[in-house]
């Protein structure tokens, strides 16, 4: 009945779901576990978004509860069912078990980091946002919930300036109509592409995305629109070979533009509208910008989403006979539409372009670049990197859960502060100063000099990913102390332990060979020379001192 309608995934998960039926009917009274539930509710949520978004939300509010005891998901979460969670192995013996002043609460008692992030089910792949995964309804679960995105995105500057413009534009007022996202490698390019995904397709109210409220008041807009969109992601698509889309019966994909096409057709309900470009794909020549204008009146309001176009212009540099077309049908179709947005109503066009070697790639891949930037223009006036005082917000909304303790976690900053201005010559002047407080407890559990060594000299290096790598690193840092039951009232530069491999190799996988050796002897571990110190002194033993310093 559903093979002429369903994809193969969408089938796949009606067979799953078949058996979870059965499965349910031979249990009797006994229950499933939480996972074999959050498994069920997920399929069920991926099935039914493309039938009915509303149910599909309402089974999404379900998962929510379960994992966080909340259909607000961890926006209202401050504690977890995990909070006495510690680890069953032998005690890691780099951390802190006592706290160092008495009558003062470890961070552990103040704050609680993320369910994923504590067990350590994350997976750093998940630190790397996947734009064509969660369109196609795959990925981790936080990246595909628009509520859960949502309340681990920390909205920064440059955020709320390219949601505020671009709902300016889809909703007729005077947006911008084509924006370039220019960052450097891991700066949050995917990441504000995501936040446009979620928000204009409208699948959620407003009430259960409440940092974005403040987007909407500014955009003079009272309500998420329903846009149409399209998302195109070089990576993904392959253009050596065509598609035949299971809801498009008769119908073969061949080209960006015909790809395009197709995803407004079908987020739009109208197959129809692929005719504006049908005899362009097939031909694998440009459809010419009024068509494509035409296409986005008839499908407007809609959002074309353009990731990773470098890398799909190498694809093709230089090869003939691909049924994508050639390089250059692919430029023109690149400025087509670009004009064609220009020209148009409520459209709108958001594409990435890199700015490291690393993600250009080869001579094909700067000779893309140039073109395509050429094209495009420099519109970066929208955009902002991830600036260095608000990488702390994006790392702490991300692998925290809201402070459970505010007053506990002030006292301990307050603390801190009165000791940096008790003994000054031994801390630097800014530690002295009122900002440097008030950074404290917004970095909170984390200490900002960890923040300014990562963001100021680590990405310095060219593979080092900045928020990105910041993440992957933290996340298993947290892990660690967690599981560990650090006592420790802030997590300190060295706190870090880097004894452990998975958080040694997030650090030294960024350096030259010879730095894991160099760490053993020099920094931590049982053969190196700071724990040597530690065992032969009680004192020093007793705090981790020789190691801490080293760390």
């Amino acid at each position: 009945v559903f093979r002429k309608k369903l994809s193969i995934d969408h089938r796949t998960w009606a067979k799953e779901l078949v058996g979870v039926r059965n499965r349910l009917a031979h249990l009797g009274g006994e229950d499933f576990t939480d996972d074999d539930t959050w498994r069920a509710l997920d399929t069920m949520s991926r099935l039914v978004e493309q039938i009915d978004s509303e149910s599909a939300e309402e089974i999404r509010d379900i998962l929510r509860t379960l994992r966080y005891g909340s259909a607000s998901g961890s926006t209202t979460v401050k504690e977890t069912t995990y909070s006495s969670l510690v680890s069953s192995k032998q005690k890691n013996i780099g951390i802190l078990s006592t706290t160092p002043i008495s009558g003062l609460p470890s961070w552990r008692d103040i704050i609680e980091p993320h369910p994923d992030v504590a067990q350590g089910r994350y997976k750093n792949a998940e630190f790397a946002a996947d734009l064509a995964q969660v369109a196609r309804g795959e990925g981790a679960y936080e990246y595909r919930d628009p509520v859960e995105f949502f309340a681990r995105t920390y909205v920064t500057e440059g955020m709320a300036g390219l949601l505020e413009q671009s709902l300016r534009r889809v909703t007729g007022k005077d947006g911008e109509p084509v924006v370039q996202l220019k960052t450097a490698f891991g700066g949050g390019k995917t990441h504000s592409m995501l936040a446009l995904y979620h928000m204009m397709r409208g699948r959620v109210s407003i009430d259960k995305i409440p940092n974005i409220k403040q987007v909407l008041k500014s955009a003079e807009v009272t309500s998420l629109p329903k846009a149409n969109v399209a998302v195109l992601v070089g990576t993904a698509l392959d253009p050596t070979k065509s598609k035949r889309p299971n809801n498009m019966p008769g119908i073969t994909i061949n080209t960006l533009w015909g790809e395009m096409a197709a995803q407004l057709a079908e987020s739009a309900g109208n197959t129809s509208l692929y005719d504006y470009v049908k005899e362009a794909d097939k031909k694998g020549v440009s459809p010419g910008s009024e068509a494509l204008k035409n296409l986005f009146d008839a499908a407007a309001p809609c959002l074309i989403l353009m990731d990773e176009l470098v890398a799909y212009a190498k694809k093709i540099y230089g090869v003939s006979g691909l049924p994508a077309g050639t390089f250059d049908n692919f430029i023109s179709f690149i400025q087509e539409v670009t004009g064609a947005t220009r020209a148009s109503k409520n459209s709108l066009v958001v594409a990435s372009i890199p700015e490291s070697d690393i993600e250009i790639g080869g001579e094909a891949g700067k000779i893309a670049l140039e073109t395509i930037e050429h094209t495009f223009g420099r519109m970066e006036s929208i955009w902002k990197p991830v600036a260095a005082n608000e990488g702390f917000e994006v790392v702490r909304r991300r692998l925290f859960l809201d402070c459970k303790n505010p007053d506990g976690r002030d006292l301990v900053c307050s603390k801190f502060s009165q000791m940096y201005n008790e003994n000054q010559s031994d801390f630097p002047l800014e530690a002295r100063e009122v900002e440097y407080k008030e950074r404290m407890i917004s970095c909170y559990p984390i200490h900002p000099e960890i923040f300014d060594r990562l963001y100021e000299d680590w990405a310095t290096l060219e593979r080092f990913q900045r928020t990105r790598g910041v993440l992957r690193l933290m996340a298993a840092v947290i892990h660690e102390l967690w599981m560990g039951n650090d006592a420790s009232l802030m997590i300190m530069p060295g706190s870090i332990p880097l004894d452990v491999p998975n958080v040694r190799d997030e650090l030294t996988r960024h350096l030259s060979e010879g730095w894991n050796a160099l760490v053993d002897r020099e920094v931590d571990g049982k053969n190196s020379i700071p724990y040597q110190k530690d065992q032969s002194n009680p004192r020093y033993g007793g705090k981790l001192a020789a190691r801490r310093v080293a760390r």
